[in-house]
């Protein structure tokens, strides 16, 4: 079936695979093109493959350094000439244990990538393309930057800090551009394969929805908040959980 081209363009970071791609997925359904980035070139170039080669291109580099971030802009601008909307997807969480414990420089690298990079890529699309003709900004946080995160908190502490930065940028952006983030629970995905990977029945079973999420789940949820039916909301986490959350009440 062919798609109706929308005529909007996003910039989607760490997309080759799991949530960014599941995104990617989303945007390139209903019309959108896109350019994906990520830190491997194989992994970028089957993306493309797989999403169309005449619709999505590929920047490959690493989140937090500056330079792939002005590249990943620049080449958007080049190939598609506006980038409306942008999806701050790109993270890492290489520790596992309590903060008691925690390597600062770890913690330092966590920040790097989860939060810096993304402030870096909005400050990139906002002068190249958002403040004068407008958009949305995507950013993806988590369940762990709204509530503790035992064995993932410097993960968690991220999340909140992207969640904050959400409502600055938000703030800073209107009304020109709209800016909100999604808070998901586990999904199934490479990156989060330790939270369920050999237990996932039993991990499924918490969850009132009954499963895990997947890609398409957050898929879902940033096409509608870069569509025009979420045109009056902005500075807002929707938080995509299976209702996990429901079981923190208390009795």
């Amino acid at each position: 079936m062919t798609v109706q081209d929308s005529g909007k363009v996003a910039l989607i970071t760490g997309a080759s695979r799991g949530i960014g791609y599941g995104i990617a997925e989303a945007l390139v359904a209903r019309g959108d093109r896109l350019c994906i980035t990520g830190r491997g070139e194989d992994a970028l170039k089957e993306a493309v493959e797989k999403l169309g080669s005449d619709r999505v291109i590929a920047v490959a580099g690493k989140a937090h350094d500056e330079a792939h971030q002005a590249a990943a802009v620049e080449r958007t601008m080049e190939a598609f000439g506006r980038v409306d909307f942008l999806v701050n997807n790109a993270g890492t969480n290489p520790v596992f244990g309590p903060i008691a414990e925690l390597d600062l420089n770890v913690a330092r690298k966590v920040y790097e990538t989860n939060v810096i990079s993304a402030l870096g890529f909005a400050q990139q699309t906002w002068k190249a393309w958002q403040k004068d003709n407008g958009g949305a900004i995507v950013n993806i946080a988590s369940v762990a930057g709204v509530s503790a995160s035992p064995f993932v908190g410097a993960y968690g502490m991220s999340k909140a800090a992207m969640v904050n930065l959400t409502l600055q940028l938000a703030h800073e952006f209107a009304p020109v551009v709209r800016v909100n983030s999604i808070a998901p629970a586990v999904v199934r995905t490479k990156f989060a394969a330790a939270l369920y990977e050999g237990r996932e029945a039993e991990a499924a079973a918490a969850y009132p929805l009954g499963r895990l999420g997947v890609p398409a789940d957050i898929g879902g949820a940033a096409a509608f908040l870069t569509s025009s039916q979420s045109d009056w909301i902005t500075g807002q986490t929707l938080v995509v959980d299976g209702g996990i959350f429901l079981n923190a009440g208390v009795g």
